[in-house]
């Protein structure tokens, strides 16, 4: 007996299964709160070399500022230099200028900011941008923090996807609530940037917990039939918490109340762990039958299944543990002991990281589109809605597989429209960015579910921590990958559409999963899929291609080349 067998007797999918949907919708919600809110926290507003001095109530300001700030190749005055002597102008009387005739002579020298900036608090009150000037020769550190940050999701999603494997993923959930609920208030306490970095690294490695969990324990409650339809109801949590970010920003313009703001729902999470139920697959594969056979008789009861102590006996339960009890405890090298497993998950790592590099590298970066900080935000969030509607018709329809090489390739072509789009066409290029970010999420919410469904239950976890390591990885680089643009100014775009592309046709590599039963055990992982040889790993480049024309071919029945067979 299989454990989906016990399931269709208990109820495969109902009011339990939505009700621990709904108890679990809270980590979703949070999590991109805490992901995209560098985009308000670490906002950087327009700014000047503060010029102590300054007339109060000096009529022509423009032109005294024209005296004193030199301008940008654009035109624009320079937010991070200042003329050493003032700069005579026009019919304009400088006021306290002290300059000599033979200080006019030859370009004038400038020299960076000495007595800090002066900022705009029109948009933000406070950022941290604002709060230890983290501009100009600085402004790196400033996108370090979202980089550091994602480093510290790396580390937690080694760290939860191994020990909710060992130790359950109920449990490891609270710590993940915990744990996040204390730095996050910590953080909003920092006194120094310092003291900010290592809090927000920290908050995000137990922020880490959220996405390894929450996932697999909604997913292995549930049958086959419906995992699709669940996984995108719950996928859409994600969306109100990216639409709700851009509310609670504009409401809240100083970092510190932000972080808290952000920050304080973890504890009523922390409650409402009393009625999240405890996977039952992962207790059967530790042997815990007991605790397995009251969650399943408690499942059986709220969906209304008459299901007796007989009927779910205790010995039936035994027989399914005996088959899917682990022997020992789950390890990373797991992942690449056998041909199959270390295929997947070589293939999964290549698509978390193009998945999340492209993500994140133009949800953090809403500059230039044309509209504030805000609006860009909620129109981030308002696509990610039927890009949600498109992964569920087309997981039903063209498959798992079909539909995460589809998203990614969909997301670099709109990377590379962009750099076709010039400055004058900016409608066209807030379209295309609005584009890109409906196929970047819906990647995302292909891959959650994807992953999910080619691990076996007893790595599924570590699985997911692994993948979930390399996507974090791409995310802590995304920011970063921005500063290329002093080197070359579509190189950022470029980089993202072109990893982009790459983790198209890896996922096109993957095996499908489109109605089949999640894998107990790795040897249902490798009977499932047969290991592939070294000739048709060689003749890879020719399937990808032949997937891709398999999937368009009703686009264009032009196509004539004829399917060769890989020796």
């Amino acid at each position: 007996m299989r454990f989906e067998e016990l399931l269709d007797q208990v109820g495969g999918f109902g009011p339990f299964q939505l009700w621990n949907v709904a108890l679990l919708a809270l980590p979703r919600v949070l999590l991109p709160m805490n992901f995209l809110l560098p985009i308000f926290l670490a906002a950087v507003p327009a700014h000047r070399c503060a010029l102590p001095g300054a007339p109060a109530n000096f009529s022509h300001q423009d032109a005294w500022l024209e005296a004193h700030l030199p301008r940008e190749p654009d035109g624009t005055l320079s937010s991070c230099l200042y003329f050493n002597h003032s700069q005579a102008l026009p019919n304009t009387t400088l006021w306290g200028a002290g300059q000599s005739p033979g200080q006019l002579e030859g370009e004038p020298s400038t020299m960076p900011c000495p007595q800090g900036w002066e900022y705009d608090r029109s948009e933000f009150s406070s950022t941290i941008a604002t709060e230890w000037d983290l501009v100009c020769e600085q402004k790196g550190l400033n996108k370090a923090t979202s980089t550091f940050f994602f480093a510290g999701v790396l580390v937690g999603a080694v760290a939860f996807g191994y020990l909710s494997d060992r130790f359950g993923r109920r449990r490891l959930l609270l710590v993940a609530y915990v744990s996040s609920l204390v730095l996050g208030l910590v953080s909003a306490a920092s006194v120094s940037y310092i003291m900010f970095v290592i809090t927000r690294t920290l908050t995000g490695t137990a922020l880490a917990g959220f996405t390894i969990i929450v996932m697999p324990l909604e997913l292995e409650w549930l049958d086959v039939e419906h995992r699709t339809v669940a996984g995108v109801l719950s996928s859409t949590f994600w969306t109100g918490g990216v639409t709700l970010l851009a509310l609670v920003g504009y409401l809240i313009r100083d970092w510190r109340w932000l972080l808290l703001a952000v920050t304080l729902p973890c504890a009523p999470g922390i409650l409402s762990l009393w009625w999240v139920p405890e996977s039952a697959r992962w207790l059967l594969t530790q042997g815990r039958v007991e605790e397995a056979h009251r969650y399943l008789l408690r499942c059986a009861r709220i969906n209304g299944r008459p299901v007796g102590e007989d009927s779910l006996s205790r010995e039936a339960l035994s027989k399914v543990a005996a088959r899917e009890q682990v022997v020992r405890r789950p390890s990373y090298l797991d992942l690449f002991r056998t041909p199959r497993l270390r295929h997947i998950s070589l293939c999964c790592m290549v698509m978390w990281f193009g998945v999340n590099f492209s993500y994140y590298g133009l949800s953090l970066d809403v500059s230039g589109l044309g509209l504030n900080v805000y609006q860009t935000q909620l129109l981030f969030g308002a696509v990610e809605v039927p890009s949600k509607l498109l992964v569920y018709l087309s997981v039903r329809h063209a498959g798992r597989r079909l539909t995460q090489a589809g998203t990614l390739l969909g997301a670099a072509l709109a990377f590379g429209a962009r750099l076709l789009v010039t400055s004058e066409m900016g409608s066209w290029s807030t379209a295309l960015a609005v584009m890109g970010k409906g196929f970047c999420e819906a990647a995302f919410t292909t891959a959650y579910l994807f992953t999910s469904e080619l691990y076996p239950t007893v790595l599924r976890q570590t699985g997911m921590g692994l993948t979930a390591l390399v996507g974090r990885l791409g995310g802590s680089l995304a920011p970063l990958a921005a500063l290329l643009d002093g080197v070359w100014l579509s190189l950022p775009m470029l980089t993202y559409g072109g990893i982009a592309l790459l983790a198209a046709c890896t996922a096109l590599l993957l095996p499908e999963t489109k109605q089949a039963q999640l894998p107990e055990t790795i040897q249902d992982v490798e009977r499932r899929c047969p290991r592939l040889s070294r000739k048709r790993w060689m003749c890879a480049p020719l399937h990808v291609c032949l997937h891709i024309r398999d999937a368009y071919k009703h686009v264009l029945p032009c196509l004539g080349f004829r399917k060769k067979r890989c020796p």
